[in-house]
């Protein structure tokens, strides 16, 4: 089970991110149905080497991404813009949210954010952040007795000069 660390800002960032938008929002004249902004949805996981973000973005365009990082916050800014072709009026129903949206994102220190890649393929927007090589898993090779365990199994005719433990095998 991971452990997540606990932001006691986190809520009150997200409120102030939906405030903002509103704002924005009421400043930009347009219509209600064509600046409902949205926030996608996105997958985090990580492995030895390491940390993937997979939002989903369907319907937007790569040039309407805007992806920074600054100060280990990592943020992912975007637009769906309304096809314009089709009069709002002929429309019996309009469920896909359109406008703009913002996703900010602490980075761990175990991360080395001049390392990222950022991918885009059917609507799924992958950011891969490589962990620093200090905070890679490390394999340490177990020495018994000042030789190595392989090194000790080889001469079969040594064991005999040894003193044998009892209870270590």
């Amino acid at each position: 089970m991971a452990m997540n660390r606990w932001d006691p800002f986190r809520e009150v960032v997200a409120l102030q991110n939906r405030v903002n938008s509103l704002f924005r929002e009421m400043n930009e004249g347009d219509s209600p149905l064509t600046t409902a902004s949205f926030v996608p949805a996105v997958d985090i996981y990580e492995d030895t080497k390491k940390v993937v973000l997979k939002l989903e973005v369907p319907g937007i365009e790569e040039k309407d991404l805007d992806i920074r990082v600054e100060n280990n916050t990592l943020t992912v800014k975007g637009e769906r813009k309304f096809d314009k072709e089709e009069k709002e009026e002929n429309f019996h129903r309009i469920e896909r949210r359109y406008g703009s949206f913002y996703r900010a994102f602490t980075l761990p220190s175990t991360v080395d954010s001049e390392h990222i890649n950022a991918n885009y393929k059917n609507g799924v927007l992958v950011l891969e952040v490589s962990k620093k090589p200090e905070a890679q898993p490390k394999q340490i090779k177990v020495n018994v007795g000042g030789q190595s365990r392989l090194e000790s199994q080889a001469p079969q005719q040594n064991k005999a000069q040894e003193p044998e433990l009892v209870g270590a095998r």
